[in-house]
């Protein structure tokens, strides 16, 4: 293949720490490949408003660049860290943000991962939103696949059939959608209502809870205390509203609560994430926790999601990573599986005494809440 004189020229791109002043390029370079471009109070916000980086700017890189021989911004990686306990320790985690390079810096751009995965400060790196594009250009990393949930695939109901149908129908690009969806969507009903499972909710009372309070500060001090083996993101009111602040002003999540008095003793979180371009309304779980680790409750808060779900005509409910199918439980009520063309939430410990004892599945309770998948640009 013939080199062209600016192909020859061109000098290899440089590494630079990011910073805020590099917003306006970051946001353009994000655009250009299709990524949602994010406000710059929003963008901001991962940083400036987080607890932990609060603590440690110092010494904690908000990301890496890439730049050409114009000072342009060519590939970028954010780095947002997050707070984990396990062990009564705490453990640092890095959650990366948008890997996006233009197509001449792709090979360059595995500069940005390194930076990342070997920064002193950092215990942890996770990732549940791993692509198949990720997968194969990061072979070179030794990224482990977390050892609970199915992260290549996702559980969901059916909550509205017409609306699911028409969307299924839009997909596969049906040259009679229209014409199909009613008797299509009657025949997907007339099955589910003949297998349907129950949830078994029992007398449990569910309440809707319109923002995060002193409970849940309550919630995660006693949680912690019982299950001090596990690998959790901290979940404190402070923590919780930051995570979501953007998702709360909009109005994208519900919060479900199982009270016992004054006590919340077990909670869900569910977001709306659509697929606008098939026309697909989606409701996914987001995040379960219950005080003694068991799903014992999680049926009634199924069951009040769906209920909602149906009355505001959203067409689907969605379990991604079945991460809650402990005793195939969820395999056996959720009737639906949807495929993913990759696993999609990965590690890497580089301490030896840490990535060993992640080995264990029985450390880890993973879901949506970790890392980047529910966080403030989605």
């Amino acid at each position: 293949m013939a080199v062209t004189p600016s192909q020859k020229s061109r000098r290899a791109p440089r590494l630079r720490e990011a910073s805020f002043k590099d917003y306006d390029q970051i946001a353009l370079l994000e655009s250009r490949h299709g990524f949602s471009e994010l406000s710059h109070e929003a963008w901001g916000h991962l940083w400036e408003r987080n607890p932990l980086y609060r603590e440690m700017q110092a010494s904690w890189s908000i990301g890496w660049v890439l730049e050409d021989e114009d000072n342009r911004i060519v590939g970028s990686l954010g780095n947002i860290p997050l707070s984990y306990e396990f062990g009564g320790r705490r453990i640092v985690v890095a959650a990366s943000r948008f890997w996006v390079a233009d197509p001449e810096y792709r090979c360059a751009s595995l500069l940005l991962v390194n930076k990342l995965i070997t920064q002193p400060q950092m215990d942890l790196y996770l990732t549940n939103t791993f692509s198949a594009a990720s997968e194969a250009a990061l072979s070179c990393f030794s990224f482990q696949r977390v050892p609970v949930g199915v992260w290549n695939e996702s559980a969901f109901w059916i909550t509205h059939y017409q609306g699911f149908v028409e969307s299924v129908l839009t997909l596969k690009h049906y040259p009679l959608a229209k014409a199909l969806t009613y008797p299509v969507s009657a025949a997907v009903f007339l099955k589910d209502w003949l297998t349907r499972k129950p949830l078994g909710v029992d007398d449990v009372e569910v309440q809707d809870c319109a923002a995060f309070d002193d409970r849940f500060d309550d919630f995660w001090v006693e949680s912690k205390a019982r299950q001090p083996r596990i690998l959790r993101a901290v979940r404190t009111r402070e923590l919780l509203e930051w995570h979501y602040k953007y998702a709360l002003l909009h109005h994208r999540i519900w919060i479900a609560t199982v009270v016992d008095g004054p006590r919340v003793i077990a909670y869900a979180v569910f977001d709306r994430k659509d697929k606008r371009s098939i026309g697909l309304t989606r409701v996914r779980l987001v995040d379960f926790q219950s005080l003694d680790g068991s799903t014992a409750v999680l049926w009634p808060l199924l069951a009040w999601a769906l209920r909602r779900c149906g009355e505001a005509g959203i067409h689907v409910l969605e379990s991604p990573g079945r991460w809650l199918e402990k005793g195939a439980l969820l395999d056996t009520i959720a009737p639906y599986r949807r495929r993913a063309p990759n696993w999609r939430f990965v590690y890497h410990a580089p301490d030896p005494t840490l990535a060993t004892r992640l080995n264990d599945p029985h450390v880890w309770v993973p879901s949506l809440y970790d890392s980047d998948a529910s966080l403030a640009w989605y």
